[in-house]
């Protein structure tokens, strides 16, 4: 994301423009055809340098010596995650979808529907549809936060396995610039081998432990005529008077520098917190492109999967196509979005 977020304009529309061509014609592009597709005049030298500059960032490579670019793997992935504009499913394509799998489960069986679901997404993918099983949570390695605008962030979740998931979350109005940051190393620091919701849980069981603790120290000074507790409990704030008699009673000096730890630390979690539940809860499609999935590491392809869910909102399973690397990602990722939405929508018996 870095290397990305580091290009300029131009360099980021040579970029696009490399990956886009890759992606509807799956040949490589040199600076001649660029200078002739690129909405702004640049001679081929020029785009030549910028290509040169890409290639070293590792977003794009020569196949073969004087050839044109295409996007390496890294580039395709920064594309989807930050560059990826999606379309939108009509809503004719909607009530053709909707109408045949409800069709389908009710003529036949639930699993019925799942196969029409994977013969659509096949159709529109020229690739294979696909329906696979998956569990709701799973162990990872690394997390991390990436702020698209001031109301929405990007979640990276790595699991054990290699798998990389994007989710898109809504942010909490006024979090602070350096929250998404703070939270992503918070997090990291403590979260190898566990799931989401377990690391939530133990967050959570700490937190209370502060509280008591604070609560504790905070008695301990009000009763001894040295501090005044104000506001409600999630915003409180502590009037310290008689610092010449702090100055003598070191323990209340001790106390007093505790609470204010405690004080931040409590504030810090709570962002990481509520940023772990919209983690948990944010709605996404899974892209594994080449070998970011050791399923797919020797073969060039990519795998684009929506999770579905029964009444319970618990996840039971998963459809998505299986294809190139040069899919139709602006296409393919709502239509799988939006097929697992009506699976969901039929297992929850149909509201």
């Amino acid at each position: 994301m870095q290397a990305l977020a580091a290009l300029n304009e131009r360099a980021r529309e040579i970029f696009r423009q490399i990956v886009e061509s890759y992606l509807t014609t799956g040949e490589p592009v040199g600076s001649r055809n660029l200078a002739r597709i690129l909405p702004m005049a640049l001679s081929p030298a020029s785009i030549r340098n910028v290509m040169a500059d890409l290639e070293h960032s590792g977003l794009i490579f020569a196949p073969h010596t004087s050839a044109g670019r295409l996007p390496t793997e890294l580039g395709l992935r920064f594309f989807v995650d930050a560059m990826l504009e999606l379309g939108d499913v009509s809503q004719d394509e909607q009530r053709r979808i909707e109408a045949q799998m409800r069709a389908a489960a009710s003529g036949h069986t639930f699993e019925s529907a799942l196969a029409e679901a994977s013969t659509m997404l096949s159709g529109v993918s020229r690739g294979a549809g696909v329906v696979l099983t998956t569990k709701a949570n799973v162990n990872l390695k690394h997390i991390e936060f990436v702020r698209l605008d001031p109301a929405r962030a990007l979640v990276i979740l790595v699991s054990d396995d290699g798998s990389v998931e994007n989710r898109l979350v809504d942010l909490p109005p006024g979090l602070p610039a350096g929250a998404l940051q703070e939270a992503t190393n918070y997090l990291n620091a403590r979260l190898q081998g566990r799931t989401l919701g377990s690391l939530r849980a133990e967050i959570e069981a700490g937190r209370k432990a502060m509280k008591r603790e604070l609560d504790a120290l905070t008695e301990r000074l009000v009763d001894a005529g040295l501090a005044t507790p104000v506001g409600p409990t999630e915003a409180r704030q502590l009037i310290v008077r008689g610092q010449a008699n702090l100055l003598d009673d070191l323990r209340a000096v001790e106390d007093l520098e505790r609470i204010r730890l405690l004080f931040n630390d409590l504030e810090t979690q709570k962002d990481v917190i509520d940023l772990l539940a919209r983690a948990e809860g944010g709605e996404g499609v899974r892209i594994f492109i080449g070998s970011e999935n050791k399923l797919f590491s020797l073969s060039g392809s990519s795998l684009i999967a929506a999770p579905f869910r029964d009444g319970s909102q618990q996840i039971v399973g998963v459809v998505g196509v299986i294809g190139p690397t040069r899919l139709n990602y602006a296409r393919i990722v709502p239509m799988v979005d939006y097929t697992a939405r009506v699976v969901s929508k039929l297992l929850d018996g149909g509201r």
